[in-house]
């Protein structure tokens, strides 16, 4: 069992699947020890995502409307200009974001002049105060060593499920090569962004073995996305049965007692829960959340409602980044 004093990066199945079937008021009061020993529990960090080329990706991932094999009703966009992105960015600072997220619907990130006007939002979004995260698919190392001498924080490269069950979700790209992505990333010297989604069809097997996959990694994820599989009509995964939110609650929980010093963040999803369930997640040990109300192509929670819940449970937004 996870002490106070060990970071571990051994973690076996069995060991992982005990604590995730802990009783739930032993489970969430083991993870909320874990987090106040490495975190502040009354701050929460806001994050903003922005979609900065929509749609038109060649990929297959069953849960996402942004993929040109799905008739999901998501216009295929061009590249955003370095203005509008800055601009959506000082908006969310003004909202209380400390981190602005880019995403772009590509397989493997471009080369050429597309690539360098990323390079360009990144050093603007640094040059606001806040942190930069992207999420562009593949790199090739000399993209990531780009994007580290332009000072981007964090690269969103989530493993989404287990290996096992990873070819059921996605066919397009292997396991292997989302691994290679985050090594890159690493020996840029990026900081990993890296998490999945639960909802999707998998069985208590997969989630554990995310979790695996996530703890073993050394150093761990600094950040850990747990996302709730968001049901989009004319996706493959349109029709799957909804999570039960307690099954979120125990995901937060382990991964908080697995990855002791990382962020856990609450991201996608969040519209399906009740306040109390949020509450819930925040006490196992979650402490970001993504503010405004889109998330790429997808429904969130606007800031004042998220602002009003924070008030009720005694909590707060983050006003300083957490990264340098």
């Amino acid at each position: 069992m996870q002490t106070l004093e060990a970071i571990r990066h051994d973690w076996a199945l069995d060991e992982i699947e005990a604590v995730y079937t802990l009783p739930l008021p032993e489970l969430v009061f083991r993870a909320q020890t874990v987090h106040r020993a490495h975190h502040d529990p009354l701050l929460v960090q806001g994050c903003a995502l922005l979609s900065v080329k929509t749609g038109g990706c060649a990929e297959d991932c069953a849960y996402c409307p942004q993929s040109s094999r799905y008739e999901t009703g998501v216009a295929r966009g061009p590249l955003m200009s370095v203005d509008e992105t800055l601009a959506a960015a000082e908006a969310a600072r003004a909202g209380g974001a400390t981190r602005f997220c880019m995403g772009a619907a590509w397989r493997s990130a471009p080369r050429g002049a597309q690539f360098e006007r990323v390079l360009e939002m990144v050093r603007g979004v640094r040059a606001l105060g806040l942190e930069a995260c992207c999420t562009l698919g593949m790199l090739s190392a000399v993209q990531a060593q780009s994007l580290a001498e332009a000072g981007l924080t964090a690269y969103n490269h989530n493993l989404d499920t287990s290996p096992e069950f990873y070819g059921t979700i996605i066919t397009t790209r292997t396991y292997e090569d989302r691994l290679e992505t985050l090594a890159l990333v690493r020996d840029a010297g990026i900081t990993v962004c890296c998490g999945g989604i639960i909802g999707m069809g998998e069985a208590l097997s997969d989630r554990l073995g995310l979790l695996a996959q996530l703890a073993g990694q050394d150093p761990h994820p600094e950040s850990v996305p747990i996302n709730v599989l968001v049901r989009i009509a004319g996706t493959p995964l349109s029709d799957a049965e909804p999570l039960d939110p307690l099954e979120l609650v125990r995901m937060i929980a382990t991964a908080r007692i697995l990855m002791p010093r990382s962020i856990v963040r609450l991201s996608a999803g969040r519209l399906s829960l009740s306040d109390e369930a949020q509450a819930l997640c925040f006490l196992a040990g979650a402490s970001s959340i993504f503010i405004g109300d889109r998330l790429l192509t997808t429904g969130n929670p606007e800031t004042e409602r998220d602002r009003e819940l924070l008030d009720r449970l005694g909590m707060r937004l983050r006003t300083k980044p957490v990264a340098a």
